[in-house]
């Protein structure tokens, strides 16, 4: 979409807004409850945002237009990407770098980079239009040499 700031950059803005935050509800509340905050809210801001692009969709969503979407998140070279599969049921993708991965490592954020960033694929796509899940086995924040994205769309399924 143009005009849009990459998704790399919003995600560098956000964790420097999150990171003071996190560590004063780590300090008060322990580690386990502070992730569980953070988790929340994070999830809960990816529905929206979802919910948000769906509505700005012309024509309405399905997984095309979900597709036409990754342009954000690999804008400014965020991501390294190898398309395996992209039809009307089907988005498949390997990550071969992310720099989101990176730059929470740079900014000493390592430890909750999947709460920041990999947590809110599967439940942004679900605001965004409900038939479209991920399955992911594996990603580069929690140290495997590559992120697996299994996106399906289920036409019949609810669009609630």
């Amino acid at each position: 979409m143009a005009g849009e700031i990459g998704i790399l950059a919003r995600r560098r803005i956000e964790a420097g807004i999150i990171a003071p935050l996190y560590e004063e509800m780590r300090e008060r509340l322990g580690e386990e409850q502070a992730q569980a905050i953070l988790d929340a809210a994070v999830r809960k801001a990816a529905i929206a945002a979802g919910r948000n692009f769906a509505a700005k969709t012309p024509g309405g969503t399905d997984l095309r237009s979900f597709q036409d979407l990754q342009a954000l998140w690999t804008q400014d070279d965020a991501l390294e990407i190898e398309v395996l599969k992209a039809n009307d049921t089907e988005f498949d993708f390997d990550v071969h770098r992310c720099r989101y991965a990176e730059s929470y490592r740079q900014m000493g954020l390592g430890a909750i980079g999947h709460l920041l960033s990999c947590n809110r694929d599967g439940v942004f796509c679900t605001g965004y239009d409900p038939r479209i899940t991920l399955e992911r086995k594996q990603t580069i924040m929690d140290g495997a040499s590559h992120c697996t994205f299994r996106y399906r769309f289920d036409e019949d399924g609810d669009r609630t």
